[in-house]
């Protein structure tokens, strides 16, 4: 989601007019995504570095997401989508741990999407928990390997992003899914968010579908030739 703040600039309104357009944003990928074909979108609203910003931008950042919460959830879950939220929600307030738990509850059985919303979430945070969670279980050093430490990941049961799309010119990972995104594929695009569309998000997923995915491994060059 980069970019709101530079696209509310260039309409000479504040940031928070720039972030309330970042967020209906989301509504109009994630709807291109259900046409698409695509199954699931992961959402980087909030970083655990983002507490650092200016105090009113916060709060009003934080009034924003639970609003969106609220108004968005009907429609969302009227079309099926299930909503998972990851981060650390504990550090957020009573009434927006409520609201995420309520949203999550009721979408739990929605089958046609899922709609990840990364929201006081850091890559590197999420390791640290998973860590302190397998600590806590008592499971001996020797005993942990990837998949103790996936399986403890906030949303484990979510598969591994095959594409990372990146807005506004931004060319690095600042700690988003930094386990996850072992060999997902890249896309940048000078395209701000709020701007970013269905024909944004066709040309990512168009750019996509020429990669050669190699896992680490050489790839069959037949497969790589065809």
């Amino acid at each position: 989601m980069d970019g709101n703040g530079r696209w509310a600039r260039r309409h000479n309104r504040p940031h928070t007019f720039g972030h309330r357009a970042g967020v209906r944003a989301i509504k109009k990928v994630m709807y291109a995504c259900e046409s698409m074909g695509i199954e699931i979108l992961s959402i980087y609203v909030f970083s655990t570095e983002n507490w650092a910003r200016p105090r009113a931008e916060v709060r009003a950042l934080m009034r924003l997401f639970h609003e969106a919460i609220q108004r968005e959830f009907e429609e969302l879950n009227q079309r099926g989508i299930r909503i998972v939220v990851s981060g650390r929600r504990l550090e957020l307030s009573q009434r927006m741990q409520e609201r995420i738990d309520d949203a999550e509850l009721r979408t739990a059985g929605n089958r046609q999407g899922v709609l990840n919303v990364c929201l006081n979430y850091g890559g590197r945070a999420e390791l640290v928990d998973s860590m302190r969670a397998l600590a806590a279980e008592g499971i001996a050093a020797s005993d942990i390997d990837e998949n103790a430490i996936a399986g403890h990941l906030y949303h484990p049961e979510l598969p591994e992003p095959d594409l990372i799309i990146r807005t506004a010119g931004e060319r690095r990972i600042s700690n988003f899914l930094l386990w996850q995104a072992a060999y997902a594929e890249m896309y940048f695009t000078d395209t701000l968010w709020p701007d970013f569309d269905e024909e944004d998000l066709a040309r990512a997923v168009a750019d996509f579908s020429t990669r050669v995915r190699r896992f680490g491994g050489r790839p069959d060059r037949a497969a790589a030739e065809g």
